[in-house]
Protein backbone atom coordinates (compact mmCIF):
# COMPACT_ATOMS: atom_id res chain seq x y z
CA UNK A 1 0.00 0.00 0.00
CA UNK A 2 1.17 3.51 -0.65
CA UNK A 3 0.07 7.12 -0.73
CA UNK A 4 1.68 9.76 -2.93
CA UNK A 5 0.92 13.45 -2.31
CA UNK A 6 1.57 16.14 -4.92
CA UNK A 7 0.90 19.75 -3.89
CA UNK A 8 -0.53 21.91 -6.69
CA UNK A 9 0.95 25.36 -6.15
CA UNK A 10 -1.63 27.19 -8.28
CA UNK A 11 -4.67 25.63 -6.60
CA UNK A 12 -5.74 24.89 -3.02
CA UNK A 13 -5.60 21.13 -3.68
CA UNK A 14 -3.28 18.18 -3.30
CA UNK A 15 -3.29 15.37 -5.87
CA UNK A 16 -3.32 12.20 -3.80
CA UNK A 17 -2.59 8.85 -5.44
CA UNK A 18 -3.69 5.76 -3.54
CA UNK A 19 -2.07 2.43 -4.49
CA UNK A 20 -3.14 -0.91 -3.09
CA UNK A 21 -1.76 -4.31 -4.02
CA UNK A 22 -4.62 -6.82 -4.09
CA UNK A 23 -3.96 -9.31 -6.89
CA UNK A 24 -6.80 -11.65 -5.92
CA UNK A 25 -9.39 -8.87 -5.45
CA UNK A 26 -12.09 -8.04 -7.97
CA UNK A 27 -12.92 -4.52 -6.76
CA UNK A 28 -11.28 -1.87 -4.61
CA UNK A 29 -12.18 1.67 -3.61
CA UNK A 30 -10.93 4.32 -1.22
CA UNK A 31 -13.74 5.71 0.95
CA UNK A 32 -13.59 8.51 3.48
CA UNK A 33 -14.57 11.97 4.62
CA UNK A 34 -13.60 13.41 1.23
CA UNK A 35 -16.21 11.39 -0.72
CA UNK A 36 -18.93 10.76 1.90
CA UNK A 37 -17.74 7.16 2.27
CA UNK A 38 -19.17 6.40 -1.18
CA UNK A 39 -17.35 3.53 -2.97
CA UNK A 40 -18.60 4.69 -6.38
CA UNK A 41 -16.77 8.01 -5.91
CA UNK A 42 -13.56 6.34 -4.75
CA UNK A 43 -13.28 3.49 -7.22
CA UNK A 44 -9.72 2.38 -7.92
CA UNK A 45 -8.59 0.98 -11.28
CA UNK A 46 -6.93 -2.43 -11.38
CA UNK A 47 -3.61 -2.50 -13.23
CA UNK A 48 -2.19 -5.57 -14.99
CA UNK A 49 0.22 -6.21 -12.11
CA UNK A 50 -2.69 -6.59 -9.65
CA UNK A 51 -2.31 -3.17 -8.04
CA UNK A 52 -5.36 -0.94 -7.67
CA UNK A 53 -4.65 2.75 -8.19
CA UNK A 54 -6.52 6.06 -8.25
CA UNK A 55 -5.73 9.77 -8.01
CA UNK A 56 -8.01 12.32 -6.34
CA UNK A 57 -7.85 16.09 -5.83
CA UNK A 58 -8.31 16.83 -2.13
CA UNK A 59 -8.38 20.17 -0.34
CA UNK A 60 -5.08 21.02 1.30
CA UNK A 61 -4.51 22.10 4.92
CA UNK A 62 -6.99 19.45 6.07
CA UNK A 63 -7.04 15.90 7.37
CA UNK A 64 -9.31 13.12 6.22
CA UNK A 65 -10.33 9.77 7.70
CA UNK A 66 -10.44 6.98 5.14
CA UNK A 67 -10.22 3.23 4.54
CA UNK A 68 -9.93 0.94 1.56
CA UNK A 69 -12.91 -1.22 0.64
CA UNK A 70 -11.64 -4.40 -1.03
CA UNK A 71 -14.27 -6.90 -2.16
CA UNK A 72 -16.55 -5.64 0.63
CA UNK A 73 -13.91 -5.73 3.40
CA UNK A 74 -12.49 -2.58 5.01
CA UNK A 75 -8.69 -2.32 5.20
CA UNK A 76 -6.51 0.41 6.71
CA UNK A 77 -3.54 2.00 4.95
CA UNK A 78 -0.28 0.87 6.57
CA UNK A 79 1.42 4.14 5.54
CA UNK A 80 -1.31 6.44 6.90
CA UNK A 81 -0.21 9.62 8.67
CA UNK A 82 -2.08 8.45 11.78
CA UNK A 83 -5.14 6.51 12.91
CA UNK A 84 -8.40 7.68 14.52
CA UNK A 85 -10.89 5.53 16.45
CA UNK A 86 -14.38 5.52 14.95
CA UNK A 87 -17.24 4.47 17.24
CA UNK A 88 -19.62 3.93 14.32
CA UNK A 89 -17.32 1.37 12.69
CA UNK A 90 -15.99 0.12 16.03
CA UNK A 91 -12.52 0.25 14.46
CA UNK A 92 -9.69 2.61 13.63
CA UNK A 93 -9.71 4.62 10.41
CA UNK A 94 -6.59 5.69 8.55
CA UNK A 95 -5.93 9.44 8.61
CA UNK A 96 -4.47 11.44 5.73
CA UNK A 97 -2.98 14.85 6.66
CA UNK A 98 -2.51 17.35 3.85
Amino acid sequence: MAIKKQVIKTKPVVKVTFSLEAKEANTAAVVGDFNNWNPAEGELSKLKNGTFKGTFDLGKDASYEFRYLVDGTFINETEADSYQWNDFANAENSVLAL
